[in-house]
């Protein structure tokens, strides 16, 4: 367990890396003992500075680490979570800045789910999810990471917000009732050639909505309900991509739709 003044450390070092666009070593390295619920604390703080100091809004959270394929790129063998403020939103046919903006960003491909009602945990259900939910969008999550060149473990990736950087929601919109979200198909491409698949089967061995399920009784069990209005981030379906200045991705998700970002 760390002291306060450590977890205070850590946030702050986080935030002047993410202001300043600077890598550093792994906090679960200089901190052996750290735990997840230190590093989720750490991320609270993060958070927290984001909004006092910049006047970022909270939107919505995000579910991290829930396929395979992911797990197995980053050695990260549990989903986490992290927060979405209004700072991180880029509207489609916006490019991103790389170089203003980022450190060593990775594109993903996910469905993103607006809620229209509160998710309060435990017990949530697969069924709840889709009550609850008022529409699903194609969505990129573009992940940063400010631990130097990805040497993250769990306790890092959660520190650091679910090592979220921003996403960009597509304008195709549908209700999760229409289309099989375990068996719908994704296709990612990168500059106009494939550079991966995927399947909604991919979340947690089910389907994004058991991910929305476990985030909303994890955060249940600490007292966080998912509110009406806000946007959760399902998990990737398909492995990171590395992006640079110039790459155009775009993502298509069978019976929901298509979105692209432009790096620059």
């Amino acid at each position: 367990m760390l002291s306060t003044t450590q977890i205070n450390a850590f946030a702050d070092e986080l935030y002047m890396a993410l202001r300043n666009q600077e890598m550093i070593e792994p906090l679960s390295e200089r901190e052996p003992n750290m735990s997840i619920k230190d590093a989720y604390a750490v991320s609270s703080l993060l958070l927290q500075k984001r909004m006092e100091v910049d006047g970022e809004k909270l939107i919505g959270k995000k579910i991290g680490v829930t396929s395979k394929a992911v797990q197995n790129m980053l050695n990260v063998h549990q989903p986490d979570f992290g927060y979405l403020t209004d700072a991180m939103v880029v509207e489609e046919g916006e490019p991103l800045s790389i170089t203003e903006h980022m450190i060593q960003p990775r594109a993903e491909g996910e469905i993103a789910f607006v809620l229209k009602h509160d998710l309060i945990g435990p017990g949530i259900t697969a069924t709840d999810v889709l009550r609850a939910t008022d529409f699903i969008v194609p969505c990129f999550e573009i992940v940063d990471s400010r631990v130097r060149d990805w040497n993250i473990k769990i306790q890092d990736t959660v520190a650091d917000n679910a090592s979220c950087g921003y996403f960009l929601l597509g304008q195709d919109v549908v209700s999760p009732h229409s289309v099989d979200l375990s068996t719908c198909g994704m296709v990612m491409e990168l500059n106009g050639q494939v550079a991966s698949t995927g399947a909604g089967a991919a979340a947690l061995g089910s389907s994004p909505v058991t991910c929305v399920a476990w985030l909303a009784n994890t955060l249940g069990q600490l007292g966080t309900p998912l509110k009406a209005g806000e946007i959760i981030l399902s998990g990737s379906l398909v492995p990171l991509q590395p992006v640079k200045a110039g790459d155009f991705m775009s993502v298509s998700i069978g019976g929901i739709g298509r979105t692209a970002v432009r790096f620059v």
